[in-house]
C-alpha cells in the first residue's frame, strides 16, 4: 500500500479516497501534496455489513478535506443508509466540511448484485441530493443520452464510479470520456488505477482523457506503447 500510494500521489490526482486506517498508517508522507477524503461508510451488497466507521469530526482531525460516505439504496435498508447520510451531512456541516456521497442501487430479486441502468442511478442521484451531499458519485449508466439527463437535472455535481475492474484499460477510459461527455464533473477511479500494472501511468491516462479531452486510443498509444 505505501508503495502504491506513493506511485498515486506522484501523479497529482484530484484527490485520494481511503479508509481511515490507511490514512492513519500511510498518508503522513503525502500530506498536503494532494487532497485527502476519508470513506467513512462500510456496508455489503447483502447488508450483512452496514456500518460508518468514522465521523467529520474525526476525518477533520486527520486532516483530510472531505468525507465520502457510501450507501445502498434500492432494498429494504434504503430509509436507514438515508438516515445515516443525512446525519453524517449534518455533522459534517459544522466544520465546513464537504460530504461526497458514493450511491449503489441494488437489485434484491436474488442474489444482490449492483444497478447501472438510468432510472435507478437517477434515483440514487436523487437520494443524495435530499440527503444534502456536496458531491454525488453514482456509476455511469451506459449511455450518454441517459446520463446527460441525470446530470442536468441535479443541481450538485455528479462524478462517475470508475465501476469494476475492466478487461483493458482503453475500455475503461472509453468509458470515462463517455461519461465525462455526458456532464460528470469527473471520475472517482479505483481498480482501474490501482489495479494497473503501472498505477501512475494509468492515472495519467485517465487525467488526459477526463481533464483534457483527449481520446482514450491515443493516449494509450502514447503512455503504454510508446519507445521506453
Amino acid at each position: 500500500m505505501p508503495k502504491t500510494l506513493a506511485e498515486i500521489v506522484a501523479g497529482k490526482p484530484g484527490a485520494v479516497t481511503m479508509n481511515k486506517g490507511i490514512a492513519m498508517s500511510c498518508w503522513e508522507p503525502h500530506a498536503g501534496q494532494v487532497p485527502l477524503i476519508i470513506q467513512a461508510g462500510w456496508f455489503t451488497a447483502d447488508d450483512v455489513i452496514m456500518e460508518t466507521v468514522s465521523s467529520p469530526e474525526e476525518v477533520v482531525r486527520l486532516g483530510a478535506d472531505a468525507i465520502a460516505f457510501s450507501i445502498g439504496v434500492r432494498g429494504p435498508n434504503e430509509g436507514k443508509y438515508m438516515k445515516s447520510l443525512a446525519h453524517v451531512v449534518n455533522q459534517a456541516s459544522r466544520f465546513d466540511l464537504p460530504v461526497i456521497a458514493h450511491i449503489y442501487p441494488r437489485d434484491f430479486s436474488g442474489v444482490p448484485k449492483p444497478l447501472h441502468d438510468a432510472e435507478n442511478i437517477a434515483w440514487a442521484a436523487r437520494a443524495g441530493l435530499e440527503c444534502g451531499a456536496d458531491i454525488i458519485k453514482v456509476a455511469y449508466t451506459g449511455d450518454v443520452k441517459s446520463f446527460s439527463q441525470i446530470v442536468s437535472t441535479c443541481p450538485v455535481p455528479i462524478v462517475a464510479a470508475g465501476g469494476p475492474k475492466s478487461e483493458t484499460l482503453v475500455e475503461a477510459l472509453k468509458l470515462m470520456r463517455d461519461a465525462c461527455q455526458a456532464g460528470a464533473r469527473g471520475a472517482t477511479i479505483g481498480r482501474n488505477i490501482w489495479g494497473n500494472s503501472n498505477p501512475a501511468r494509468a492515472l495519467q491516462a485517465f487525467k488526459l482523457v477526463v481533464l483534457e479531452k483527449e481520446e482514450p486510443e491515443a493516449v494509450f498509444k502514447q503512455l503504454f506503447q510508446r519507445t521506453p
